[in-house]
């Protein structure tokens, strides 16, 4: 269930930042870009594990 979970959450961001990306991008509005830039950036993070220190 927990691996279920973070697929879906990653596949939103995803799909966030992109969306994020096209509207910035067409209206112009650096605001969105940003966002999808931080988006994005959970997205990679969310993807790469942790490596925890024993």
């Amino acid at each position: 269930m927990k691996t279920l979970f973070r697929g879906l959450l990653l596949l939103a961001l995803l799909i966030g930042a992109l969306s994020a990306y096209s509207y910035g991008s067409t209206t112009g509005m650096f605001l969105f870009i940003v966002i999808g830039f931080c988006l994005e950036a959970g997205f990679w993070f969310g993807l790469l594990p942790r490596k925890r220190r024993q």
